[in-house]
């Protein structure tokens, strides 16, 4: 790997000799990025031991392994890691810190300060919320979304939650407005706001979201903790007050942050699917702009998720009808990315696999979600495993899913290494199988009526479970597999060169991969559309002496 890259770093404080403190203090954000990346993967693995944890008690009616209490505490801990920890900062924090600002021809973030200062804070949530583990009640049994008032009276350790999501939203909104401001000022001369790379124009709806999005849930949470340990009367009736009013403040929050979560992954999959076509985008604007109208239209559809809580007619049907609306330009996205692989030579490297087996698992969890926005199929599906095999569908086969895809796919470019293209296929198999077959009998066992959250069941459900928990353990073994070629690749794969997708963005243009310290050793010119190709290669090439275009 490049000397340059690993032995050299800004710091935020001093200058540190020490290998592991230059990393530690390094404001340097591909750096970050990685660093993220080790701490979300960490977490993610005991999330997913976690919920391998509830398919083993769920083999078969009747306690198995865990009585219902554990069971409630375990699914609490696995939503937590996955939503807050993992998935809502995972594309962004990752990629958002690693490569867009080599997408922009930019040297670093706006505020490379900021950004080490807000990984640390990241650090500092999870620890907080891990700390749940050893209250004197025990870990948490809410569930992930924390519902009032049941939050406000259980004796299990609430508390550092609360704090911890806090924590972490803080550290969200900051990388939003860190991000936002780097795409407004740091990018490269001529690169104007229709010739960024579409995974930038992901990363920059992102980022309003969380500016503006994130504060809100933030103050619900400080909200439960007044009232959880002051005893203000805002969400338990018993105090006076009104436990609808946090699920709306909840879901005003959580609903944008599905976007939040699949918008820099649309971004991924908009670089991965016309590099590996061989051709230009089709309808780049249309692709880019919808980015911006699914960030808008996501904050006003928060309702949905309360159906069956009571609300007015008139106040579901129009919120029917905005979530149907906000399906308009995701499906543009999906047109266009079809429309540019029609007649293309596709090349199905691993990257161009996972993009397109995501494109099957999100259209499924898409076209499910569909169904619940219609009232009548909502107020019997609520809180059933449909619901549960829609959301994974969505999160797990949409934004993780796609967050592979972007390891694979800019794994060349930050390690200089190429992992075995051959292993690294048998893995997204086996990822894809079992996932479906995890997931896909629940909405036969949720449309049958098999509640959600509950550790015991009926006889008549057992199949749906066994053949869930054969799915499970295909997934995770797909899950160490891919991990296992991944590091392999890292520790003994062959050189890649600088571009070995032929792909067309800035952050190919590269003279060394991996990247050195401050990126392109010149400020790039860009005067051109991001996605160029003639007869399957790229048009632009650059003249690294003066950082312009060669044709």
């Amino acid at each position: 790997m490049s000397k340059t890259y690993f032995d050299e770093t800004h710091c935020a404080i001093g200058h540190p000799k020490s290998t592991f403190m230059q990393w530690m203090l390094t404001i340097d954000h591909k750096r970050i990025g990685l660093m993220y990346a080790a701490v979300m993967f960490t977490f993610f693995f005991v999330a997913v031991s976690m919920g391998f944890l509830m398919r083993l008690e769920l083999f078969a009616p009747g306690q198995q392994f865990i009585d219902g209490h554990t069971f409630n505490q375990t699914f609490t801990l696995h939503g937590v890691i996955m939503i807050f920890i993992f998935i809502v900062p995972g594309i962004p924090a990752i990629f958002g810190n690693s490569v867009m600002p080599l997408m922009i021809g930019a040297k670093d973030v706006s505020f490379p300060r900021l950004n080490w200062a807000n990984f640390w804070l990241y650090v500092a949530g999870c620890i907080v919320a891990l700390s749940s583990l050893w209250g004197p009640n025990g870990f948490a049994d809410t569930g992930w979304t924390f519902y009032a008032p049941y939050s406000l009276t259980t004796n299990t350790t609430v508390l550092p939650l609360l704090i911890a999501a806090f924590m972490l939203g803080m550290s969200s909104i900051l990388t939003g407005l860190n991000f936002i401001v780097t795409i407004h000022r740091l990018r490269a001369p001529g690169m104007t706001f229709f010739k960024m790379p579409l995974f930038v124009w992901g990363i920059y709806a992102t980022g309003w979201i969380q500016l503006l999005a994130t504060p809100v849930v933030g103050i619900t949470l400080i909200l439960a903790i007044m009232e959880k340990y002051f005893g203000i009367g805002i969400f338990d009736p018993a105090k006076g007050g009104d436990p609808v009013l946090f699920e709306h403040l909840f879901w005003i929050y959580s609903h944008p942050a599905v976007y939040l979560m699949i918008l820099p992954a649309f971004g991924v999959m908009s670089e991965i699917i016309p590099t590996f076509s061989r051709k230009e985008i089709f309808g780049y604007r249309t692709v880019a702009l919808s980015s911006a109208s699914i960030a808008g239209i996501g904050y006003l559809v928060w309702g949905h998720h309360l159906f069956t809580s009571g609300m007015a007619d008139i106040a579901k049907t129009v919120f029917s009808f905005l979530t149907f609306f906000v399906a308009i330009p995701t499906g543009i996205k999906f047109y266009d990315w079809v429309a540019t692989m029609y007649g293309a030579k596709i090349v199905l490297s691993t990257p161009m696999l996972w993009a397109l087996g995501t494109m099957i698992t999100f259209v499924i969890g898409g076209l499910t979600g569909v169904t619940i926005t219609m009232i009548g199929v909502d107020i019997h599906l609520q809180d059933t495993y449909y619901t549960v095999a829609h959301f994974h569908y969505a999160m797990l086969g949409g934004v993780v899913f796609l967050m592979f895809a972007g390891m694979h796919y800019w794994f060349p470019l930050l390690t200089g290494k190429m992992y075995n293209e051959k292993h690294a296929k048998i893995a997204f198999y086996l990822n894809f199988v079992g996932f479906n077959m995890l997931w896909f009998p629940m909405f036969i066992a949720g449309y049958l009526g098999m509640p959600r959250r509950y550790f015991d069941y009926l006889p008549e459900f057992q199949i749906y479970h066994q053949i869930s928990f054969f799915g499970a353990v295909i997934f995770i073994t797909g899950l160490i597999y891919m991990f296992v070629v991944l590091y392999k690749g890292w520790r003994h794969g062959e050189p890649s060169g600088t571009n070995p997708w032929h792909a067309t963005t800035l952050e190919w243009h590269l003279q060394s991969s991996p990247p050195p310290l401050e990126n392109h050793t010149k400020v790039p010119y860009v005067d051109f559309n991001p996605y160029e190709y003639k007869h399957g290669e790229p048009v632009v090439k650059f003249d690294y002496d003066t950082m312009k275009r060669i044709d």
